[in-house]
């Protein structure tokens, strides 16, 4: 029996991007802006019909910046935290908060499986369900940490838009090697070597992502880096070798930092794609008073076919 194909949706990436690519001039009757709900949904609707997924799950942020990785390094997410304000929640343009709660009642209106996990971002709920899986698994994102679950033994896949979801980078190893210099199951040692500002990770000293990848293809892994580091008689320079041993105190740390979790607490759901509504009656309510018109109805046809 075939392996059902698994698609992994990064919602907040993809509604942020729905957002900022579709005119703010989609809006209600009422006049409220709905290009982030309307976005997303032709965004499933050309998803589901270029790659044919069995299953489709809606991963969620339930915590955008888990305490247990603040835990380990403080800096983690601090300049988003500043911009967020005192209530610590995570910064969303005014315009675009109020369409969050309307996409999450349109997936569950449509049966389209929604999933978080208390104290874990959507990127753990991703790696959780790839790591539980045995087939094919495509995620479709615009962050590159997940190019990290990347796996061409199964097939796990990172599509990545690089032009709306009609032009997606299909990520496998061939091209994380050929763009990186690294395969997948490498790809967040790399990530940690190097550090990376927008998320509050400082990386190590002079260690860019050309000089990770080389470490890496040298030594193998994180592991073998720190111990050449501490051999006097490896090939490192002398500059390099003291700024990884230096680095030691990030580095005991942001391995678990920028991994993402493989095991994260799901409540049981159904991940099958529908074929028609959950919830036919509340879905054409939602319809009605959010003019969700022609892009609902291309997601229902697609599912129907």
């Amino acid at each position: 029996m075939t392996e059902p194909r698994l698609m992994l949706l990064d919602s907040a990436s993809l509604y942020f991007r729905a957002y900022y690519g579709v005119p703010d001039s989609l809006k209600s009757p009422a006049g409220e802006p709905v290009n982030a709900v309307r976005g997303l949904l032709d965004f499933i609707a050309r998803l589901v019909q270029d790659h044919r997924p069995d299953q489709l799950v809606a991963c969620m942020d339930a915590d955008w910046r888990p305490q247990w990785r603040v835990d380990l390094v403080p800096s983690y997410k601090t300049h988003r935290l500043a911009e967020a304000g005192a209530d610590g929640e995570e910064e969303i343009p005014d315009t675009l908060a109020p369409q969050v709660p309307v996409i999450e009642q349109v997936l569950d209106a449509l049966g389209i499986a929604r999933v978080g996990s208390p104290g874990y971002e959507a990127d753990d709920v991703i790696g959780t369900l790839t790591a539980r899986g045995t087939g094919p698994v495509q995620i479709v994102t615009g962050d590159r940490d997940l190019f990290q679950l990347v796996d061409d033994a199964r097939p796990v896949q990172v599509l990545y838009p690089v032009k709306g979801m009609g032009n997606l980078q299909i990520t496998d190893d061939e091209l994380l090697l050929e763009k990186y210099g690294v395969r997948g199951d490498r790809y967040a040692d790399m990530a940690a070597l190097r550090g990376d500002p927008s998320d509050g990770l400082p990386g190590v000293k002079g260690i860019g992502e050309k000089t990770a990848a080389q470490l890496i293809n040298e030594y193998g892994d994180l592991a073998g880096i720190r111990a050449a580091a501490a051999d006097p008689f490896s090939k490192l320079t002398p500059a390099r070798r003291k700024n990884i041993v230096e680095g030691a105190p990030y580095l005991d740390v942001a391995p678990t930092v920028v991994r993402v979790a493989t095991d994260a607490p799901l409540p049981d759901f159904d991940p099958a794609l529908p074929r028609e509504p959950l919830d036919p009656m509340t879905l054409e309510e939602l319809s009605a008073r959010w003019g969700l018109g022609s892009s609902l109805e291309r997601v229902l046809g697609v599912l129907a076919g």
